[in-house]
């Protein structure tokens, strides 16, 4: 038998097949803290409870394109550049049926969200103390949280949620968000130091003394 008649002959009901769900972790710092967005489960189970945004992934879809589409139907944001954070495949994580999911997670910074939007993100320190959330959610947004802090210190992550231009002030602040915990101010800009240049331009029409502007490096 060759592979084309043993596909050709191939019997996939044999196997049980589980559905696949795409979970959106989407982060942001609003009001010096991070922030995640949730909406409010509309049907059952778990219904009126806070979740992830996520959907089902169709047939003639990959999991890129899934996440894209749960974005875009949950928010109305689009273009925004995700990550795959983890696959979840308890047992019991759903009570409809067997349910595996893949989570994403990104980092978007608060001038490109849509001010319909906004009132939808949680501060996630309120929300991992919170006992309602659907499904596993709660425990994927504290997952995607510790994925953040561990790649601060390795990767240009911060910079996902500063403007391209910004005072070392700002950045500073973002790094403390996204770290939990303060920094030397010394110490924070000697390590940066060789990912951003100064601009010729100043911070104007405040009440502290103007600091300089940067950008990031490409």
């Amino acid at each position: 038998m060759t592979e084309e008649e043993y596909l050709k002959t191939y019997d996939s009901s044999e196997f049980q097949k589980p559905s696949v769900a795409v979970d959106l972790v989407l982060f942001t710092v609003r009001k010096e803290e991070l922030q995640v967005l949730l909406t409010e489960r509309e049907q059952y189970p778990y219904i009126g409870r806070p979740a992830l945004p996520g959907v089902f992934v169709r047939m003639e879809e990959t999991l890129d394109e899934a996440a894209q589409r749960a974005l875009y139907q949950k928010t109305g944001l689009h273009d925004i550049y995700f990550e795959q954070l983890y696959t979840w495949g308890g047992l019991d994580r759903d009570p409809r049926m067997r349910i595996i999911s893949v989570s994403y997670y990104a980092l978007v910074p608060e001038s490109q969200i849509p001010e319909t939007e906004q009132k939808k993100f949680f501060p996630v320190r309120e929300i991992l103390q919170r006992e309602d959330i659907a499904f596993d959610h709660r425990e994927i947004i504290a997952y995607g949280r510790e994925r953040i802090r561990n790649k601060v210190s390795y990767t240009d992550i911060a910079f996902s949620l500063v403007p391209e231009e910004f005072t070392l002030p700002q950045l500073q602040k973002i790094y403390e968000i996204l770290l939990g915990q303060k920094l030397y101010k010394a110490n924070f800009r000697k390590k940066i130091a060789d990912k951003i240049y100064q601009t010729e331009h100043f911070t104007s029409g405040t009440k502290h003394r103007p600091s300089r502007i940067y950008r990031k490096k490409d």
